[in-house]
């Protein structure tokens, strides 16, 4: 929030947000939205009225406004619901991304004019890492960022932190998206159960990559841990690591999957579409101290982001967009290359031309299921030692109440469900279930 005017002789008659005539109007405008908000809260809770007064009676309103907060992110959903006309409180914004297709929407909001419809001057930074993109977040060097979809959820646990920092997923930048490339000399061994001893590379640890890599190598019996090696290589290194010997394979965002199919030292195994159709991959982030305390920037951030995204997954627009994140600031790609990835007319790098349309599609909703999917694999592989509450966690950094709304506002087709169930390699995921879900798999770690 914006500090007074220092120079103004009457700072009593300015309203903090420039937005009212007086702060007295301001606060008690605040208070409605604040009211409004936890009233709509305690209305998902408590769908029957007379529940929802008895709840109330029993408790008062302010002790329930606290046990909500203890589920739900009531700041973020205040701010989601701030005015749409409000001011920026930082009309320039700094926006960290990995160069890789998944962050289509957010690159692409720039060069094609969706930041600044919303009155933002956003600066797109280029890095060369997950481990940074966490760490400029952390120290406030980026506003928001380009992550993967388990970084929020990571980072707001502690786990690969110092120590744990409260941080949202806000929309989910792409679906699919991902394949499993394996180098040249493996074009006829493309049986897993004949891969002991391969070198993987994964763009993180924290990542949906280390995820369903760890899981489809332990649906055909190798332990991920002992069977064979996994290690974290950043996207832009992974063909040259291929090319070199020094990798058998790898799980990763493209355009590097097409990419060593374009330099002729890698083929597409498969899709990871093949392994979960409609997987989330990357995400837009940012802490929540961003989201509370600039409120109409996050939301016009939001609407840039959302808008992009659903103009991304029209398949009509895909050619104009690889024109516009290909530069040399951006993916720095050649146009052809990343029409076949957002085309999905592709060549898979074993003489063949495949038409997938769906290899990579774009949807803004953080389904709370996910986060819970994810966590399950982090308790899995034993990234999570301490048993916890798969629900609350995935609520409180999946952002499906404010983003429903939101997206509503913007005339976007509802979502369906927060917890729908997902088919992963034939094999049912409950996010109602999540400790059984785990418990069920022969290979995890300890």
């Amino acid at each position: 929030m914006p500090l007074p005017d220092p120079y103004s002789s009457d700072h009593s008659a300015r309203c903090s947000c420039g937005n009212h005539r007086t702060q007295a109007e301001h606060d008690n405008a605040t208070r409605i939205l604040d009211q409004a908000v936890e009233t709509s809260v305690l209305r998902a809770l408590f769908p029957q009225a007379a529940t929802r007064r008895r709840f109330l009676r029993a408790v008062g309103r302010g002790t329930a406004a606290a046990a909500i907060a203890a589920l739900f992110p009531l700041g973020a959903a205040k701010a989601l619901a701030a005015e749409a006309g409000g001011a920026p409180e930082k009309p320039k914004v700094k926006i960290g991304f990995i160069p890789i297709t998944c962050a289509t929407p957010l690159i692409m909001a720039g060069p094609m004019g969706f930041y600044q419809q919303e009155g933002l001057e956003v600066e797109l930074v280029k890095t060369a890492g997950w481990a940074l993109i966490r760490d400029k977040v952390i120290n406030k060097e980026y506003d928001a960022a380009h992550v993967l979809s388990p970084m929020p959820l990571a980072m707001s646990l502690g786990v690969g932190v110092t120590q744990p920092i409260a941080t949202r997923t806000v929309a989910i930048e792409n679906i699919n998206g991902q394949a499993i490339t394996l180098a040249m000399k493996h074009k006829d061994n493309r049986d897993p159960k004949n891969w002991k001893g391969f070198k993987f590379a994964v763009p993180f640890e924290f990542s949906m990559h280390n995820f369903l890599l760890r899981y489809y190598l332990a649906e055909h019996g190798l332990n991920p841990d002992t069977d064979v090696q996994i290690r974290t290589v950043p996207p832009p290194e992974m063909v040259a690591n291929l090319r070199a010997g020094n990798l058998d394979g790898y799980l990763a965002p493209d355009p590097f999957n097409q990419r060593a199919v374009f330099e002729q030292c890698g083929f597409i195994h498969l899709l990871t579409k093949d392994l979960w159709e409609g997987h989330p991959c990357c995400a837009f982030g940012a802490t929540e101290e961003f989201i509370t305390g600039s409120p109409n920037t996050f939301a016009r951030l939001f609407r840039a982001i959302a808008k992009a995204t659903a103009y991304a997954d029209d398949p009509k627009n895909r050619e104009q967009i690889c024109e516009a994140i290909a530069p040399a600031n951006y993916l720095n790609q050649p146009v052809p290359l990343l029409k076949q990835v957002l085309t999905g007319t592709f060549a898979d790098g074993l003489g063949g031309m495949q038409t997938v349309p769906s290899r990579i599609a774009f949807d803004p909703f953080p389904y709370p299921a996910m986060g819970v999917w994810i966590l399950t694999q982090m308790k899995r592989w034993g990234y999570l030692k301490a048993d916890i509450d798969y629900k609350a966690v995935a609520e409180q950094v999946f952002l499906a109440t404010d983003a429903r709304k939101r997206l509503a506002e913007l005339g976007h087709q509802e979502p369906g469900a927060n917890y729908p169930t997902y088919s992963i390699m034939g094999k049912t995921f409950d996010p109602a279930q999540p400790a059984a879900y785990v418990d069920s798999f022969a290979i995890k770690r300890g």
